[in-house]
């Protein structure tokens, strides 16, 4: 799924640049630019959903949600099951094509709502109720 996205990303970002080359086809050195950017693209669509997959990680505890993400710097987020708000299921165009979806769980925090991605979407329909039920359970007002 991160492999197709970042494909249908780079796509896009290409065909933008080739619209802006061919506007500038006066100028010598546009077909470096194109060059350049196509050779980053393609880096990016080989490197990304792999790095992901090493970096990406997450775990449901009685007490609390885990979340693992980053490129160049790692950033490890909990979530106490006394903090969550809501719990979100999404299915994107690309993810629904292989049979996944997200899961988002917001807290009262100022970093945001965790994701959780790619996961199968009866897995996710699955953490979703899990963490809801959980979630009800704690005594608090989630603030």
């Amino acid at each position: 799924m991160w492999t197709i996205q970042a494909i249908v990303q780079s796509l896009m970002t290409a065909a933008a640049l080739l619209l802006v080359t061919l506007a500038w086809q006066w100028l010598d050195l546009t077909w470096w630019l194109g060059t350049a950017v196509g050779v980053v693209l393609l880096a990016y669509v080989l490197v990304m959903p792999q790095w992901r997959y090493q970096v990406h990680r997450w775990e449901v505890t009685d007490s609390a949600v885990y979340t693992q993400t980053g490129w160049w710097t790692r950033e490890r987020r909990i979530a106490p099951m006394s903090r969550i708000q809501t719990v979100d299921y999404v299915e994107g165009a690309v993810s629904r094509v292989f049979g996944l979806a997200s899961v988002t769980v917001t807290t009262a925090s100022a970093a945001g709502a965790l994701a959780i991605a790619g996961l199968d979407k009866a897995r996710a329909r699955a953490l979703t109720d899990e963490l809801t039920a959980k979630a009800d359970t704690v005594a608090g007002d989630a603030t």
